[in-house]
């Protein structure tokens, strides 16, 4: 390596990107940290990413090998949507099936900023259900027609998938993977967070529900439309705080995912 190169590669990750990049990898580093605080981890699998400002076809991700306790801003590897590694600090690379998964929404869908995948127990279970995300609770209800439906193909390697996930998540905000996991999108980190968080407690209810025995009691569709629409109502999100709530949490319990 040259000394020019050894110099970038010394010089801070906060000192060697843009700003608005740096707000966005303490966004996501932030993301992974919540995401471990609500047990929605397996291991050093599954994934978030998020894509870099200004630059459209740059995504950011975890290292493969880090907790996700472990993440912070200076950590995460910068990707091309077509799998070249630009920035590695660990030098650990990435998992290729979160690149297959994350890469096909970025591109598929530009107005995407933010990527959530995971395989909690919940998730997978309401995943492995013929019926899929049942209206039996506020935190379903709220993503009336907001849920796609993908098959289980195998472990996400394959590139010629990509475009089937695509077809499959549609203009949706999340998504059930059969027989995997669940899959959440935002415009910004924030609000991809927002969707898997309800998701999954949503997953969570109805595993609970179900296990009860009881006959379930199912909301009319009308009124399942009602409660989505009252959560997408103009300047709800807005004005929504739990974000920096939980910001305000991460700084007093774990300030290391800003470094």
């Amino acid at each position: 390596m040259s000394s020019s190169l050894h110099q970038i590669a010394d010089q801070p990750m906060k000192e060697r990107v843009s700003a608005e990049e740096w707000e966005v990898r303490v966004n996501l580093a932030a993301c992974y940290r919540l995401a471990a605080h609500f047990r929605m981890t397996d291991l050093i699998y599954t994934h978030i990413s998020a894509r870099v400002p200004g630059e459209p076809h740059h995504f950011l991700i975890n290292a493969f090998g880090l907790l996700w306790d472990e993440i912070s801003a200076s950590n995460l590897v910068k990707v091309t949507a077509e799998g070249e590694i630009i920035d590695d600090p660990t030098g650990y690379g990435i998992n290729q099936a979160g690149y297959v998964i994350h890469s096909a929404v970025h591109r598929g869908r530009p107005e995407i900023n933010c990527v959530m995948h995971t395989h909690t127990a919940a998730g997978v279970g309401v995943s492995a259900q013929e019926h899929g995300l049942l209206p039996i609770s506020q935190h379903a209800m709220r993503l009336t027609g907001n849920v796609g439906y993908h098959d289980y193909e195998g472990v996400a390697l394959d590139l010629d998938e990509q475009q089937r996930l695509i077809e499959d998540l549609g203009s949706r905000m999340t998504m059930i993977l059969r027989n995997h996991g669940l899959l959440a999108c935002g415009t910004t980190v924030r609000q991809a967070f927002d969707y898997m968080y309800y998701l999954e407690r949503a997953c969570q209810a109805q595993i609970s529900a179900l296990a009860g025995g009881a006959k379930l009691r199912i909301p009319t569709p009308e009124i399942a439309e009602k409660v989505a629409r009252q959560f997408e109502r103009p300047g709800y999100q807005e004005k929504k705080g739990e974000w920096r709530a939980l910001l305000r949490m991460l700084d007093r319990t774990e300030p290391a995912y800003k470094q």
